[in-house]
């Protein structure tokens, strides 16, 4: 830069001038002082001139008064605006030269205001890179702003008529790249207006010459009180603005630290520069803003923004009042409601913690609607709250008769719980677990129970349940916390007393969220559960009152430590006879109300009802029965719909007597009906006819889904003596096929078996292979060993196995039976196939008393202790030994 340009004047005697204020303004160079300390508007200005006398040391304070400051800074604003606007002629006093942006999309700059300006021209890209992009401090090089007024569908490249005033403005940042084509954004702060005098040139960009329209001496606060005081009307209206103004700042949320930092500039801004300000922040179109910045004078520039700041306002009311009310209570509200939740000592002191935070945050942050969240479910938790048993032991039995037919141990276990509650007032809830194949009523029940009691019911289903939080809750620190199953249970219910249905418990997963099972232990243990900690609520809560059901459908799944916390009933099958009373009593009504039918569209006899039990279903629930049934009521529904459609249809004779004649009601199900309906039946009540051939017997299973009859077959070919097992068999039951075969090898001449040549050795030369039907099936268990046994003894032997014999039990190599479990469930499974005869151990005698009456009385149940008690009851006529001189000899023990 040459020494004599204006530019070094205008540095050194800024200089000079800032270096008497020095702690208030440090300007080492003119470049880096306005890099670092030019402010970024006009209002910025007149704050950094309030706050920094704060920051100014004694000694320099005394020399430097605040009226002197305000002097030293207009006389550089004027410099500044006098060296950068006189580019070619700086003898001009009120004239400059400035370079003027062009063609920005129509968006209007207005002093004070900042706008980011996308530069997509190449006349504004010549001026970015020949004065921004050269070295040249960016506050320190003043751009005109011109507003776009070109028709937006006039595409050309060239220059539009350029708009009389725009503003000139400071370039505070520049963002962009050079790859792969140049494109550039510039950051521009707003400083006063001008007039275009005259355009100079038009390439490589605008060059004008313009004239100061806003001068800084409007804007000294002296100067404003004096133009107050003697204009009236121009001091009313900067009055009203500013009221208005207040009213929209005060509509927003002062929490936000923009809204609050807005009050405080409103406060600090000079009035004049109000309208510019506020103008740019609210929401006005582009052509309103071009007549506030063509308001050169004061008056008129109030009288042009008022408007727009009094629409802005009418507008925020009518949306405040569509809006919804806020959600969230004040504390005020929260700690009344705390107070009278009766919490505990420990649960109060933390609400009252949170509560502390709550009045000293923002509702702008995050935590904030967390902690509101925190609390209102604290108070909505049932601390204290409780419902009123029902103790009267008489009508819970008749509703418990009513509600569910059979059942008796689980229905002797409420009633023994209602006598105790009688006896003792705090007695704390039993946790019980109902085992039972599906469809026998176990949820049902649980249901009946809290209906007995009076008490709220809450069913949690833990099928498929992996993930520990389900039971404990999230900790409030992650995004999206939310309590576990069972403080949300307490919540919907609103009491601390209810019953707690644990569906499917034993279908519990485990996974890297960890292990839900493990997490039950606190929940169903009564020593632990009256201090149950919920991770989301981080205190402790009293669950000892609550009853909890939980029902499964085996408890091999179920983790010991669990299973011991619990008290086990075990409900088994439903026998042909409960099956069809539950049907006349409850199924039947019900699918008759479900498919809007009644007495007088429909009968089922007792026959039918017995047919449906025994050839279209074979379970130990009643789930496939309800479905059967209303297969029925379906088919029927739509005889009585055709039936009224014919009636109520007008028409000829002829027609009519087209058409089919309504049924006579009620429609009566018969055999023939039931075949039309539900086809032809799918079991058979007799199973006589399958054994046929020796090396073949039934045997006795227990699954999740009841007891079932399992068929084992053998055949044996010339070979080398290897055993082949097929039907997907486990471990334990492979076992008891080689230990079937060793005590049969080892008895062989005994009970004269022999193999294929008749050598003594059923293995020699002989291949044996053992198949268990339903292949896809997976198999396991040690009841099978004693039909195992007999299957082969038929094979070695060429007898045929009694046909109506069925058996369980687990063998050894001695030849003892041993005892099984699911014996009532296994006898129902034979008494279901049309078995007469049961082989049972001798152990399990004491298990026939679960056995319902009618079945012992219709089964020949034989208990056995030995392999040979086990062949004599499974052929006609026994199974026949060797002589006695072939017998083994009597070893005497000398001891």
């Amino acid at each position: 830069m040459p020494e004599k340009h204006p530019s070094r004047r205008y540095s050194a005697e800024l200089e000079s001038r800032f270096r008497d204020a020095e702690g208030i303004f440090v300007l080492s160079h003119p470049s880096e002082a306005f890099q670092k300390d030019f402010p970024e508007s006009i209002q910025d200005m007149l704050d950094r001139m309030t706050e920094h006398p704060d920051n100014v040391p004694e000694s320099s304070w005394r020399f430097v008064s605040p009226k002197s400051l305000l002097d030293n800074f207009q006389h550089s604003m004027r410099c500044l605006f006098s060296d950068c606007f006189s580019l070619l002629n700086p003898e001009h006093n009120c004239e400059y030269f400035v370079s003027l942006l062009t063609n920005i999309s129509t968006r209007v700059l207005l002093p004070g205001s900042t706008m980011r300006i996308s530069v997509n021209t190449p006349r504004n890209m010549q001026l970015v890179t020949s004065h921004l992009l050269k070295g040249t401090s960016l506050k320190s090089t003043i751009i005109g702003v011109v507003p776009d007024t070109r028709d937006p569908d006039r595409d050309t490249d060239d220059l539009s008529p350029l708009h009389s005033i725009g503003t000139a403005g400071l370039a505070v940042q520049v963002v962009g790249s050079n790859w792969p084509k140049p494109h550039y954004t510039l950051l521009i702060t707003g400083l006063c207006r001008f007039r275009i005098s005259g355009l100079l040139k038009e390439r490589p960009f605008p060059l004008a010459e313009v004239e100061q329209l806003d001068k800084l001496e409007q804007y000294t606060p002296s100067f404003s009180q004096e133009e107050t005081g003697a204009d009236g009307e121009l001091g009313e209206l900067s009055q009203k603005f500013y009221q208005a103004a207040l009213q929209l700042v005060d509509m927003l949320d002062m929490s936000v630290p923009v809204v609050a930092k807005l009050r405080r500039l409103l406060d600090s801004l000079p009035r004049e520069t109000l309208p510019d300000v506020v103008a740019s922040m609210i929401r006005t179109s582009n052509r309103e803003k071009l007549q506030v910045l063509d308001a050169v004078g004061l008056e008129e520039r109030f009288r042009r923004a008022l408007p727009l700041l009094t629409r802005q306002i009418e507008g925020l009311k009518l949306l405040q009042k569509s809006r919804k009310p806020r959600c969230f209570p004040c504390a005020r509200v929260l700690e009344r409601k705390v107070q009278a939740a009766n919490m505990p000592e420990a649960a109060l002191r933390v609400c009252l913690k949170e509560l502390k935070r709550l009045k000293k945050m923002p509702q702008s942050m995050p935590d904030y609607a967390l902690t509101i969240n925190y609390l209102d479910l604290m108070v909505e938790l049932p601390w204290d709250r409780h419902s009123k048993d029902h103790l009267d032991i008489g009508a819970a039995r008749v509703l418990l008769d009513n509600d569910h037919y059979a059942m008796d141990k689980l229905k002797r276990r409420l009633l023994e719980y209602l006598a105790v509650r009688q006896l003792k007032t705090s007695l704390k809830g039993p946790i019980l677990c109902f085992v039972g194949p599906p469809g026998v009523g176990k949820t049902s029940v649980g249901r009946s129970i809290a209906k007995t009691l009076g008490r709220e019911f809450h069913r949690i289903s833990l099928g498929g349940v992996c993930d520990q939080s389900d039971i404990r809750g999230h900790r409030r620190t992650y995004v999206g916390s939310m309590p576990g199953r069972i403080i949300n249970g307490l919540k919907t219910v609103g009491v601390n007393n209810p019953v707690f249905l644990l569906d499917e418990v034993d279908k519990l997963g485990k996974s890297l969220q960890g292990d839900p099972a493990s997490a039950l232990l606190e929940v169903l243990d009564p020593e632990q559960n009256h201090s149950f900690t919920d991770h989301y609520l981080n205190v402790a809560f009293d669950l000892s009152q609550v009853l909890f059901i939980a029902t499964a459908n085996s408890t091999a799944s179920i983790p010991p430590a669990l299973l011991d916390r619990m008290e086990v009933l075990h409900v088994s099958g439903y026998t042909q006879e409960e099956k069809l009373e539950i049907a006349q009593r409850h199924l039947i009504p019900h699918q008759l109300e479900q498919h809007g039918l009644t007495a007088k569209h429909i009968e089922i006899p007792q026959d039918t009802t017995l047919d449906v039990i025994s050839r279209y279903t074979r379970e130990a629930g009643v789930r496939s029965l309800e479905r059967k049934i209303g297969a029925l009521c379906r088919a029927v529904a739509v005889k009585v719909a055709e039936g009224q459609k014919v009636t109520q249809q007008e028409g000829s004779a002829q027609e009519q007597r087209d058409m089919a004649a309504p049924p006579e009601m009620p429609v009566v199900i018969d055999r023939v009906a039931l075949k039309d309906i539900l086809g032809a039946p799918p079991y058979e009540m007799e199973m006589s006819e399958c054994i046929t051939l020796p090396g073949v017997a039934l045997g006795l299973a227990w699954t999740p889904l009841g007891g079932e009859v399992m068929y084992v077959e053998a055949s044996r070919m010339e070979g080398e003596g290897q055993l082949t097992l097929t039907g997907q068999l486990g471990d334990v039951m492979k076992e008891s096929a080689h230990l079937a075969i060793s005590w049969l090898r080892a008895n062989a001449k005994i009970y004269q078996l022999t193999n294929l040549v008749g050598g003594p050795d059923p293995l020699d030369s002989t291949d044996i292979h053992l198949h268990f039907p339903a292949g896809a099936v997976t198999k396991d268990g040690p009841s099978a060993g004693v039909t195992i046994v007999t299957c082969l003894a038929s094979l070695f032997s060429g007898r045929l196995v009694r046909s109506d014999v069925a058996m369980t039990g687990e063998i050894t190599l001695r030849g003892l039976v041993l005892p099984v479990g699911g014996i009532k469930d296994k006898i129902l499974a034979a008494h279901r196939a049309g078995v007469k005869r049961v082989i049972l151990p001798k152990r399990n005698q004491k298990d026939l008393e679960d056995v319902p009456a009618n079945v012992r009385s219709e089964l020949e149940l034989v208990t056995v202790g030995d392999l040979e008690d086990v062949l004599n009851a499974a052929f006609h006529g026994g199974f026949a030994r060797a002589a006695k001189g072939q017998d083994r000899p009597q070893v005497t023990s000398k001891l």
